[in-house]
């Protein structure tokens, strides 16, 4: 278990789980830099947040709800969670009660994105990670939540099965290894960089090469010491 003070960001986990250098040069070296895709997640996430709680029938909406979770170490908070009235038939499966309401209620969370579902699981286990921090703080199973695109307009339903609840708990314990170290990983070039918004900042074509450094300088040196040409 971790103190309060140990806990890592819960979205960090995306950025390792996308590419652990970017997760270095943001977390570690706090270098960040916006472009149009960054702007148009943080204005999709504002505009999650900007509404009041909802309340229904059957659902209940709580925006920017505060998560922990101090087995995995993480802090954060969901874009949104909705709370589904279980049907009485489902009595068997334990849920929360809630101020005001009636009957056992199942937590389901919903992650705000950008774009169009990926080929990635980045925002799967995002999305996971706060279900795994829902279910420690209510002790209630979270089986299933959904990831919202901003092009798509709809939302990715996911089940958290077994192998979707592993990676954020194997991503979480690398988080703290990494961060306890403070070492930025090495780059490893791939088709992703090309949309990143720091790429400048990590220059994967430069160095993502194996190559001696003492040589580039030395070969930049004798390039500055060559008689310039007649004029």
């Amino acid at each position: 278990m971790f103190s309060e003070d140990d806990l890592l960001p819960l979205s960090s986990l995306q950025h390792l789980s996308f590419c652990p250098r970017q997760w270095g040069l943001i977390h570690l070296e706090g270098i960040w830099s916006e472009n149009v895709s960054t702007l148009e997640g943080r204005f999709l996430h504002e505009k999650s947040d900007g509404y009041a709680t909802e309340a229904w029938a059957d659902v209940r909406i709580a925006r920017g709800l505060r998560l922990r979770s101090l087995r995995l170490g993480l802090s954060g908070k969901a874009d949104v969670v909705e709370f589904h009235r279980m049907p009485k038939a489902e009595g068997s499966r334990k849920g929360i009660r809630l101020a005001g309401a009636r009957g056992l209620w199942t937590p389901y969370p919903v992650e705000y994105k950008r774009g169009r579902p990926k080929m990635g699981h980045w925002d799967e286990v995002q999305l996971c990670a706060q279900a795994l921090c829902l279910e420690e703080m209510l002790d209630v199973v979270v089986p299933e939540g959904a990831l919202f695109y901003g092009k798509t307009r709809r939302r990715h339903e996911v089940r958290f099965v077994a192998p979707i609840r592993e990676e954020p708990e194997a991503l979480a314990g690398e988080l703290h290894e990494l961060s306890g170290k403070g070492v930025t990983p090495a780059v490893e070039y791939s088709s992703r960089c090309k949309g990143c918004s720091i790429m400048d900042a990590c220059l994967p074509l430069v160095a993502g090469k194996k190559r001696s450094v003492i040589k580039y300088l030395n070969r930049m040196l004798d390039m500055l010491s060559e008689p310039e040409g007649d004029l």
